[in-house]
């Protein structure tokens, strides 16, 4: 079995500066950081994003810290709207956006050395049957799927609670309608396997093995979509462990706490002695 490499996601610690945030995960003991792309740490709009982009991989590269490009920022799109627009969007434009952010997520993350860029699919709109979803769906991710076959960077997409493409099974309808597209790949968040899927977490790992591109992990109680600190949810982590460590995945394993950024380095350094001890207290 491979050792796990352990990250820390950034958009649980909003209220540090993103170098501040990238020193602290690697004096922890990271071996690397899920970065969200926002105002507050890499801005994907920024007019000065050539030179934030190369200054970020030196940080990371002087730090020894692996990284993950998640996509998964609240506003950066749209300050009224949560996660909005989404690749659903009953507008043309408004999906393009979308889609403009991911092509522009796969460039900063072959820049910065990453080794996949997160998405997901979005919620459905009001009054969109499911076949209208897939179909945007499946258009809207097109010139991302492009990008990520020209750059060489994995689009790992998230199984994501009230999402269209909410669980493994819907992973793999996208797959499959897709015809397999080499670049696409598996973001498997351990806590949404806990809270919506048929089969345990440590056997959605089993089951998603081939296709992990990235990896997230907290706790979570099944049916409530909270991301909880280890030990506050009802996951067995000893047995996700061994089997991530089973599967030869070598990507990052990301703890995400998004909704505990007041307590980011408490909750860093807990969250690395748990996973480091075996998933247990």
């Amino acid at each position: 079995m491979s050792a796990l490499r352990l990250g820390y996601g950034t958009n649980g610690l909003t209220d540090l500066r993103l170098d501040d945030a990238l020193a602290l995960l690697a004096d922890l003991g990271y071996d690397g950081v899920g970065l969200t792309l926002d105002h507050m740490h890499l801005d994907p709009f920024s007019s000065d994003l050539a030179a934030l982009t190369a200054r970020t991989a030196r940080r990371l590269a002087s730090l020894g810290l692996g990284v993950t490009v998640e996509t998964g920022a609240r506003y950066v799109l749209d300050p009224r709207r949560k996660h909005g627009p989404t690749l659903l969007d009953a507008d043309e434009d408004a999906r393009g956006a979308r889609t403009g952010l991911l092509v522009r997520a796969v460039r900063i993350a072959a820049e910065l050395g990453a080794h996949a860029v997160h998405c997901f699919s979005g919620v459905l709109p009001d009054g969109v049957d499911e076949d209208t979803g897939w179909t945007r769906l499946a258009e809207a991710l097109g010139p991302v799927l492009d990008a990520a076959e020209e750059y060489g960077m994995p689009l790992a997409i998230e199984p994501e609670p009230g999402h269209l493409l909410a669980t493994l099974a819907d992973f793999h309808r996208l797959r499959a309608g897709l015809g397999d597209p080499g670049p696409l790949g598996l973001t498997l968040d351990i806590g949404h396997c806990q809270c919506l899927e048929d089969d345990s977490p440590a056997d959605c790992v089993r089951a998603a093995a081939p296709w992990l591109r990235h990896v997230q992990i907290e706790d979570m109680r099944r049916g409530v979509h909270e991301h909880l600190p280890f030990g506050d949810g009802e996951i067995d982590f000893p047995p996700v462990l061994e089997a991530l460590a089973a599967t030869g995945y070598q990507g990052l394993t990301v703890v995400e706490l998004p909704r505990h950024s007041h307590a980011g380095p408490a909750q860093a350094a807990r969250s690395l002695r748990f996973l480091r001890n075996g998933g247990t207290r």
